[in-house]
């Protein structure tokens, strides 16, 4: 049910104020309304249930911008954060809405695979704490060492103890040194079983890292700056569950990705609801990688990235006619 424009703005206040922290005179110059008002509308949040931030996100679904981008690209549902100059850091917003869209997908029972990076964990720092019944988190892809931060096993658990849930983590490294040791470990009755299990999840949860000296994977250690420029310069557009991937969104033929311990992209593409999370506009590119090899079903985003894919929609029409 969409909702009614006198509610509008009982939703805007409510996000502004619990989800955000804003003061009432704060919430009030941003709508551009009284204080007196602002008091009324979160009394009547509270009254309805509006200020549980899942609800909240019905207001990002209903947006036009959101739409055209679903019908664009063919995506099931797309959640876009507005641009808010009263913050710091944009991208606070997207991962507070992604935590809230996040909620929404997961149902009694699910199976949800996880990835790793700064916005899965951000995501689930910011998650708010749900008792749910008989799901399990599975990690999506091997380990990383103990001294790089948002590792796998850490994205994996701190989701699992924020749904009261089950958690199983994958006890292998992301990056074997060589591919033959990379094959005998697959073949592993255990590490093939839980690889083989990732196809029957539910509901994924995932960044898309890009491919320069920032990606986690130079910053983690297993690829140098000079091996990520040289795959690059073969065709590398996009992070996927620590799997490198072209502008099609297929698997790059490369040594690295033969030495990947992680989910096969098919088993990714056969999860129903594949939600990316993408805070960094610097990550267009993987981006449109990501959605090209039909790894993103669901989507959270900022204005600014929706409107630039938006205009590659439409530029991509207009060549094609």
């Amino acid at each position: 049910m969409a909702i009614r424009p006198a509610e509008q703005l009982i939703h805007k206040a409510a996000w502004l104020y619990y989800a955000h922290g804003l003061r009432q005179d704060e919430v009030a110059s941003q709508l551009n309304i009284s204080r007196a008002s602002v008091a009324m509308y979160l009394r009547k949040a509270r009254e309805t249930g509006i200020v549980n931030i899942s609800t909240s996100t019905q207001l990002f679904t209903d947006d036009v911008m959101a739409r055209k981008v679903e019908d664009a690209f063919g995506l099931d549902a797309v959640w876009i954060a507005p641009e808010n100059a009263y913050l710091a850091d944009p991208s606070t917003d997207i991962a507070v809405l992604a935590a809230s869209v996040f909620l929404e997908l997961v149902k009694k029972g699910d199976r949800i695979g996880v990835a790793w990076g700064r916005t899965v964990y951000t995501i689930a720092d910011i998650m708010s704490f749900a008792d749910l019944q008989d799901v399990t988190v599975v990690q999506l892809c091997g380990n990383l060492g103990a001294p790089y931060s948002y590792r796998p096993d850490q994205c994996t658990m701190e989701i699992a103890r924020r749904l009261n849930a089950k958690g199983l983590n994958f006890y292998a490294p992301l990056v074997l040194s060589t591919e033959e040791l990379a094959k005998s470990l697959r073949a592993e009755p255990v590490i093939r079983d839980q690889l083989a299990g990732i196809a029957d999840c539910d509901l994924s949860l995932y960044s898309v890292g890009a491919v320069d000296a920032d990606s986690h994977l130079v910053k983690c250690g297993a690829l140098t700056p000079a091996e990520m420029e040289a795959l690059r310069s073969q065709g590398a557009a996009g992070v996927i569950a620590g799997q490198i991937i072209d502008a099609r969104g297929e698997m790059l033929d490369c040594s690295y990705n033969r030495r990947v311990i992680s989910a096969a992209l098919a088993s990714l593409r056969a999860i129903e609801k594949r939600l990316m999370v993408v805070q960094e506009d610097t990550k267009f590119e993987p981006l449109l990688a990501a959605i090209a090899g039909g790894l993103c079903t669901h989507l959270v985003i900022g204005a600014h990235m929706a409107d630039r894919l938006l205009q590659y929609a439409e530029a991509a029409t207009k060549k094609a006619s």
